[in-house]
């Protein structure tokens, strides 16, 4: 009895090409993610004069925290190429033809999926959260590395401790900063110093704990603040006027790392179970926080304090019904008190709506945390869930297109893959906003690709064709009315040889049957639009013609002689029914011809057809001129062996007479 859980030769054989491929397309997927990622942080890192440990602690985190999305598409390239491989050497014709299905010389790769999907969620899980801490680290620690390369134009940059600079300009080659402001301010609103400059220079000390700063033309204006001034609110300032100045900033331009717990609280650098933790108590801290917001809107009130007591105490307790009783209340004022109430009423509601403003801003804000804790531990598992899915799209793909290499596989593979990129990255994106919920946003790229992966695991364990290219390729052909040009090759195994003076026979009553039509129909008029769309028009005299052709043909292929395949790759393919009618449905002809414009693209392009068959006959008839006696001299050949001098100098001839017609046709 057969185990069917025992190991057989094929699942090692299968496993081993899934295995080499996918080590090697991980790593090429790995790079790719992280050049893409790299070009994002590309300023941090040029220029800083950075160390070589620095920078290898940066592309190990930036690849462990990368690994996860790198799987499942090595997963879908390495599959897609290995039963693709499989399909095009015919190798997976011969499993199926061994009584093994699909799903079964599949199964030792599902297993091995499935130990990567778990891998990948180990990795999103344990590893990557640290990694992610470590990278996001480094990054601030990078950007305050060398701050004279960091400043941008056109904004002020605050990395300077106690000052804040605006450069409208600045110059990478040679450093020099052009539009330069300083707002420096040590202590109070009475030390600010301003600093105005046509151009500067930024520049590190030796030690690397200073910046010193080189002004040219520019002005310096100082707030003077005294102690003997007093309770007076005034301010002296002193202005000054310089060609040069040199200011000696302080900061620390070490590469130094910054406090790793200030990402802690990052939902990146959790786990699961931490992430599943602390949901509970920014929940519970939402809504304490809502509900004190709810409380203090209640206790919006309008103040009555330039109200009589009888009327405040009135306004304080009217209902909705008795709202009107304002009106009535406001008329018993004076003008003066009108408008004072009306600027007072006006500056509490702006106020209670920027109070209301920035609370909403607050709670989004939260609100916000919550989703981005939520989104992250739910992408842990349909990331890892990816893997799976993407393996059932690439294997029965690569079953289907049977297109090995690194061609169409790649092509199948990026559009597989961005189809789940974008709709990962919008979920993701609309689920942050608010805009969709959390389980909706995170899992609509798994919903999508899911019954992707069912009708194609299914249609290849059916052995359909919907993704034969030739197929499509024929059909689009049709279309157009292109067509392919007859492929003859010589046999490798011949057991019986052609019947040459039957053939012959064929091609002579062929050639009359096309002198009959070409006299009875004249295939260069135009015909009638009714007979085109709203008329039966089978052309079976054609049918016949192109009917008898094609099975002398097919027995003359099995010739050994190269000039006959030669001459019989010369016969073109025949288009039947194109030149009567559109199509072959009469109701799809009606309709056509019913629809003016549609009707007329289809009626220049039978007449395209018919001119076309024209030249196809008159090829046919010369061709066949050309190979019956051909066909003759080999019928011959068959019966007495010593015809064979005879037949060689029949070819020569025939050969010199092909050369002089076609000197003959050049020369005209």
């Amino acid at each position: 009895m057969n185990n069917p859980f025992r190991i057989k030769k094929l699942d090692i054989f299968i496993t081993k090409q899934f295995g080499l491929l996918f080590v090697g397309t991980f790593f090429i997927c790995l790079f790719v993610l992280m050049m893409q990622f790299l070009w994002r942080y590309v300023d941090e890192l040029i220029g800083k004069g950075l160390s070589m440990e620095i920078l290898a602690q940066f592309f190990w985190y930036m690849a462990l925290g990368l690994m996860p999305q790198a799987f499942p598409l090595a997963i879908l390239l390495s599959s897609l190429i290995t039963y693709g491989n499989l399909g095009e050497s015919s190798e997976l014709t011969a499993i199926k033809a061994a009584g093994i299905s699909l799903m079964q010389s599949m199964r030792s790769l599902i297993i091995a999926v499935f130990l990567i999907a778990g891998i990948s969620f180990y990795f999103q899980n344990v590893v990557v959260p640290s990694a992610n801490m470590q990278l996001k680290q480094l990054l601030v620690s990078m950007k305050q590395k060398s701050p004279e390369l960091e400043i941008p134009e056109g904004t002020f940059y605050d990395g300077i401790p106690n000052s804040n600079l605006y450069v409208e300009k600045k110059d990478l080659n040679t450093g020099h900063l052009y539009g330069i402001m300083i707002y420096r301010q040590t202590g109070s609103y009475e030390d600010q110093t301003i600093i105005l400059a046509d151009s500067g220079m930024l520049q590190s000390t030796a030690e690397k704990k200073h910046l010193l700063l080189t002004l040219w033309s520019g002005e310096w204006f100082e707030n003077m603040r005294s102690q003997d001034m007093g309770g007076t609110a005034e301010v002296p300032y002193r202005r000054e006027t310089f060609g040069q100045k040199q200011i000696l900033l302080d900061f620390d331009g070490d590469f130094n790392l910054a406090d790793a717990s200030n990402f802690s609280g990052d939902a990146s650098a959790k786990s699961v179970p931490q992430i599943l933790h602390d949901l509970d108590s920014i929940k519970l801290s939402n809504d304490s926080v809502g509900r004190q917001f709810f409380r203090e809107a209640q206790a919006y009130t309008f103040r009555t304090d330039e109200l009589t007591p009888q009327d405040s105490t009135r306004l304080m307790t009217v209902t909705a019904d008795e709202l009107p009783i304002l009106d009535s209340v406001y008329a018993k004022m004076s003008d003066e008190k009108k408008r004072e109430v009306t600027r007072q009423a006006a500056r509490q509601a702006q106020n209670a709506y920027n109070d209301l403003e920035m609370k909403a801003d607050y709670a989004k804000h939260l609100n916000r945390v919550e989703r981005l804790h939520s989104l992250e531990a739910i992408g842990k598992f349909t990331l890892a869930l990816s893997c799976i899915i993407f393996f059932f799209i690439g294997a029965p793909l690569g079953a289907i297109i049977r297109k090995g290499g690194l061609g169409v596989p790649v092509i199948v593979s990026v559009v597989v893959f961005l189809i789940f990129y974008l709709l990962d990255m919008t979920g993701m994106r609309m689920a942050r906003d608010d805009n969709w919920t959390v389980w909706f946003g995170r899992s609509i790229s798994v919903m999508v690709l899911t019954p992707m992966a069912i009708f194609f695991t299914y249609k290849a364990n059916r052995d359909s064709t919907v993704f034969n290219v030739d197929a499509y390729r024929l059909i689009i052909m049709r279309m157009l009315g292109l067509r392919m040009k007859r492929n003859i090759v010589k046999k490798e195994v011949i057991i019986e040889e052609p019947k040459y003076r039957m053939d012959a026979t064929m091609l002579q009553t062929i050639n009359e049957d096309i002198a009959i039509y070409s006299e009875t129909h004249k295939l260069l008029r135009w015909p009638s639009p009714i007979k085109v769309f709203f008329r039966a028009g089978d052309d079976h005299e054609i049918e016949h013609i192109n009917e008898v052709l094609e099975i002398a043909l097919e027995d003359l292929g099995y010739t050994r002689d190269n000039h006959v395949l030669y001459e019989l790759n010369n016969y073109p393919i025949l288009a039947t029914h194109a030149h009567t009618r559109p199509f072959r449905r009469k109701w799809l002809n009606i309709i056509t011809g019913l629809f003016l414009p549609l009707g007329i693209f289809f009626y220049f392009r039978m007449l395209r057809f018919r001119l076309r068959l024209y030249r196809d006959l008159r090829d046919i008839s010369n061709t066949s001129n050309r190979m019956i006696p051909i066909a003759l001299a080999l019928a011959e050949k068959q019966k007495d062996p010593l015809m064979d001098e005879t037949y060689n100098d029949f070819t020569k001839l025939e050969i010199q007479q092909d050369n002089g017609d076609i000197q003959t046709e050049q020369d005209k």
